[in-house]
């Protein structure tokens, strides 16, 4: 396909924005549907933790060095307005209520909490505000011409050849293109009524974000806190740049409601967060809450994500299911699915290992309530 390819792509998540990024800075007229709001699920309630080398050995590396590279690149392009940081990061445990004084400590937390490790390095581990980061990103795409739509797709348009020609909206517009790619994270199921696509599932993370100010400085932690209940929490605080500091501790595996306004918290999830953060650090116990959060991550059967063209339908193509991910690896998806799309291929990642193919695609019978 040329740089004049009609490109559609369903989903205003950072996967989305980022896609629509590379696609419209080579001149493809690209637009963007979204059915709640543009970052308004995972990417913009995620961590937005970016690690180097946290997937070596594993078929992500090469997706993730490419991310990491591409962060710092954007970040200086694009004025930074989603403050990326540099960070030290540290690995450790503590145990609820344990005062004993712990050895290798950081002064902003509490004195039992142990530091075993150094897990990375400010020039191995970073961050960004994942809100800022997506809508930033959706932002210079408009610069270059792309459009974001508020819509709800509930068809795949195709030409009589079968190949996909655009979407259908609830309004009952049709939205036409020579490329339509699904990055609606775990609602990317929903196509499956239409593209053989295989199952991604919804991974819920609950997390609170606290307005510290300049009390932590830029210093991420990866916890094993146990609670008094003999209950083992895997805890994770991200310092950011603009004074908030954000904490996750609590996931489950459970449907996902059709509609992402209706995503809510479990009961008790975030009190159990708030207790462990009041007992882990002083800086935390003194900062004011300014957001609550729950969000569901895409996740599929082999924990790989879903990049590349759908088997047997022309023109249609498929950028989800990265999981924790997804705010790492988003530019380095973004580019080499405009790569795909544009050129026929991919140069700077292989995207063999992430080809849909891979797994069985989902039996449409599944499917729970409707997209509409």
């Amino acid at each position: 396909m040329s740089s004049g390819t009609r490109i559609v792509i369903c989903g205003g998540g950072a996967i989305g924005a980022a896609i629509a990024y590379f696609t419209s800075r080579r001149g493809a007229p690209t637009t963007v549907i979204e059915r709640h709001a543009v970052a308004g699920a995972a990417s913009g309630k995620s961590g937005g933790f970016l690690a180097l080398d946290w997937c070596r050995g594993s078929s992500l590396d090469r997706l993730a060095r490419r991310s990491f590279e591409l962060h710092a690149e954007l970040s200086a392009e694009l004025g930074d307005p989603w403050g990326y940081r540099r960070l030290t990061t540290y690995g450790g445990y503590a145990v609820e209520d344990d005062i004993a004084h712990a050895a290798g400590g950081r002064p902003w937390l509490a004195r039992g909490v142990a530091i075993t490790s150094r897990l990375g390095s400010p020039e191995t581990t970073a961050l960004v505000e994942p809100r800022a980061f997506t809508t930033g990103l959706m932002r210079a795409a408009e610069a270059h011409g792309a459009l974001a739509r508020r819509g709800t797709v509930v068809d795949l348009v195709r030409r009589s050849s079968g190949a996909a020609c655009g979407v259908a909206l609830a309004s009952g517009e049709i939205v036409e293109g020579d490329a339509v790619v699904i990055a609606m994270g775990p609602w990317s199921i929903l196509m499956a009524r239409w593209l053989p696509l295989p199952a991604v599932f919804g991974y819920k993370g609950h997390s609170l974000v606290f307005e510290t100010g300049g009390t932590i400085p830029a210093e991420a932690l990866f916890l094993e806190y146990r609670e008094a209940s003999g209950e083992i929490l895997s805890p994770e605080v991200f310092p950011r740049a603009d004074g908030s500091t954000w904490v996750c501790a609590i996931s489950t595996l459970e449907p996902v409601p059709v509609d992402p306004a209706d995503v809510a918290p479990d009961q008790g999830a975030h009190a159990r967060i708030e207790a462990l953060c009041r007992n882990i650090s002083p800086a935390l116990a003194a900062a004011p809450i300014k957001a609550r959060q729950a969000c569901f991550r895409p996740v599929t059967a082999d924990g790989l994500p879903l990049m590349g063209s759908v088997s047997g339908v022309d023109g249609a193509y498929v950028a989800t299911g990265h999981s924790v991910w997804g705010m790492l690896n988003a530019p380095a998806t973004g580019e080499a699915m405009s790569e795909l799309i544009l050129d026929g291929a991919a140069r700077r990642v292989d995207l063999a290992p992430f080809a849909p193919g891979r797994l069985p695609p989902l039996d449409p019978a599944h499917l729970r309530g409707d997209s509409g």
